[in-house]
């Protein structure tokens, strides 16, 4: 069960938390209007392919991924949306598009918009399109050590 996975590190840790279920949504935007969470607030994550390498890329829902501003903080020559064929055996306990934004869970390097950062609170998809955990952005930076930058626009 994807939840299990996510909620075991997180108490092991001893981090505070929420799980909230909703009903299906498959957008970041559908999850957090039908979780009553503001679109700020929810992280999506995205996979990238950095000069052939997976990366996963957290912002809020209200933005999408700006590639060439990837490219520019990892003095990448390629950044290119990966497809789900491509990344969904990587994340075996997680339906397609529903991943966490903990790469170090799936040995992979996270990157984080700065306008997340900015948030006191987040929410993210637990590994189905079903459930979602909210917490606070210091513990979530504190657990994953992403890098930050200035990686999304906003389009909402």
């Amino acid at each position: 069960m994807p939840l299990n996975r996510l909620i075991d590190y997180l108490d092991q840790h001893d981090k505070k938390y929420v799980v909230i279920k909703h009903s299906k949504a498959f957008t970041a935007q559908e999850v957090a209007a039908s979780a009553h969470i503001p679109g700020k607030e929810m992280a999506k994550t995205v996979i990238v392919k950095v000069d052939g390498d997976f990366k996963m890329v957290v912002l809020p829902s209200t933005h999408d991924v700006e590639f060439e501003a990837i490219k520019d903080a990892l003095n990448a020559e390629t950044v290119k949306l990966a497809t789900e064929d491509e990344f969904e055996s990587m994340f075996p306990d997680c339906e397609v598009g529903a991943m966490p934004p903990f790469g170090n869970l799936y040995d992979m390097d996270t990157l984080v918009s700065e306008a997340l950062a900015e948030d006191k609170e987040i929410a993210f998809n637990a590994g189905t399109h079903k459930e979602l955990v909210k917490m606070s952005y210091a513990d979530f930076e504190e657990l994953e050590k992403p890098k930050v930058f200035p990686l999304g626009v906003k389009t909402a």
